[in-house]
């Protein structure tokens, strides 16, 4: 039987993508085909389930089918592209870069780039698949000729965990807490959230709180505008909780009234089937995948008007007549998710690109494995001997004019580098593993 593997940047540890991929494996396997996940890197609490991707090479053959779950730049997805394997490329979604203007500007760049390779792989796969209907229609859009849904069937398995003396503890006292989870990013529209809690507590509650739980670490200047804000509007209660462990975040959405979403831009955000799954009410914004995700359940809106917004929160959490019709909303779209054969549609697409004629070889330069084993000498000596590299004379001239400017930026208002900190030479920036389609995206957004 031929060999199915995965390759993808970065395997994460409770996130969803990382499930997903597990999950691909484990069906595979159960159904006889030999199922490799091969990676550059990975979490250490998931490392032992993967290969070096650059083992792929001698495991590559034109009789394999190679799932590749795309994503920006990395070397796995140029090793994938220039292999002879049957390709069934996975999309997760690349945030469009006009969300990062002002805000961090190598993601602007990085995610047009993306954006625009995805495009180099139309004729290279056999096979294009969404994880949700929202980023199968986007494939469609790219031109992509044969696509199909693998849907996310999130596993819940992290918020079974619980504690005593957790963070959310504090929280569990009477007032009414208005939740969001997700990363501190600029697509999540957190200034929004803001603003309409702002209304709800100065119309409706005084007793309530926002409870913003996710990492914001590598959005420095984003995470100060939001502080900013929150000081020009003079709202209290508000608290930006950080990464949380699966303990902490459980704990988070049994102290919750309400799930509050205002995101803009969604492949298929996890964190409202978690609401689901807690049966803490929905209250999002319908933009991108929100409104198929939540398929029925929940409330939409789709107008931002703080007063109209705050109004929706108040009927919702006033009416308990109401609150347990959404709530039965919610019950009902999470069954008919876990309710889909998962296993069938992966298999029925692994038939498919098996059956599939051989593909053409893929059109890479004639000295591309040369400059791939040039660039993983690069690569050992920037990890180990960072000194050398920097002596080199295109480092050194860089060095050099970086000297020459920085008299001129030193102590301006409004030029932070673009995560809140410099990279080491070569790589790239901690907030890079933010963004969807970038390597190492985590998901649910919490950073776990």
């Amino acid at each position: 039987m031929a060999a199915v593997h995965q390759i993808l940047a970065t395997l994460g540890y409770g996130d969803a993508i990382g499930h997903e991929v597990i999950g691909i494996q484990r069906v595979l396997r159960a159904a006889g085909h030999d199922s490799e996940i091969f990676v550059q890197t990975a979490d250490p609490n998931v490392e032992h389930l993967t290969r070096d991707y650059r083992d792929l090479i001698e495991a590559s053959s034109p009789d394999n089918v190679l799932i590749h779950h795309f994503s920006i730049g990395s070397r796995a997805s140029r090793v994938a592209y220039a292999l002879p394997d049957k390709m069934v490329l996975v999309y997760h979604n690349i945030t469009p870069p006009q969300f990062f203007v002002d805000v961090h500007p190598l993601l602007v760049q990085l995610c047009f780039m993306g954006r625009r390779e995805l495009g180099a792989y139309r004729d290279r796969c056999v096979l294009a698949l969404g994880d949700s209907a929202f980023n199968a229609e986007e494939l469609v859009e790219a031109g992509f000729p044969r696509t199909g849904v693998l849907p996310v069937v999130p596993s819940f398995t992290h918020l079974e965990a619980t504690a005593t003396g957790t963070m959310a503890d504090s929280f569990d006292d009477g007032w009414t807490n208005i939740l969001f989870v997700g990363r501190m990013i600029p697509n999540k529209k957190i200034d929004d959230l803001i603003r309409f809690f702002h209304a709800y507590k100065t119309r409706s509650n005084p007793r309530s709180r926002l409870l913003l739980v996710g990492s914001y670490g590598g959005f420095d200047l984003y995470f100060a505008m939001l502080q900013q804000l929150v000081a020009t509007l003079k709202v209290p209660d508000v608290f930006f909780m950080g990464h949380v462990s699966n303990e902490e975040l459980s704990a988070f959405y049994d102290v919750a009234d309400l799930f509050l979403c205002a995101s803009e831009h969604e492949g298929f955000c996890v964190p409202l089937m978690e609401a689901f799954h807690k049966r803490v009410p929905v209250l999002a914004y319908a933009a991108t995948a929100v409104p198929s995700t939540m398929d029925g359940g929940g409330v939409l809106y789709d107008t931002k008007s703080p007063a109209h917004v705050a109004s929706l929160m108040a009927a919702i959490l006033d009416d308990e007549d109401l609150l347990d019709g959404i709530i039965a909303s919610q019950d009902a779209a999470l069954a008919r998710l876990v309710a889909r054969d998962f296993d069938g549609t992966l298999l029925g697409f692994v038939d498919e690109a098996l059956a599939a004629p051989p593909c053409r070889p893929p059109h890479v330069s004639f000295d591309f494995w040369d400059q791939f084993e040039l660039q993983e000498q690069l690569e050992e000596v920037r990890q180990y001997r960072p000194a050398a590299l920097r002596a080199l004379p295109a480092f050194a001239a860089d060095d050099a004019a970086s000297a020459r400017q920085a008299p001129e930026s030193e102590g301006r208002a409004g030029s932070p580098s673009p995560a809140g900190r410099d990279a080491p030479a070569g790589q790239a920036p901690e907030s890079l593993e933010t963004v969807e389609g970038v390597p190492g995206t985590r998901h649910p957004e919490t950073g776990a």
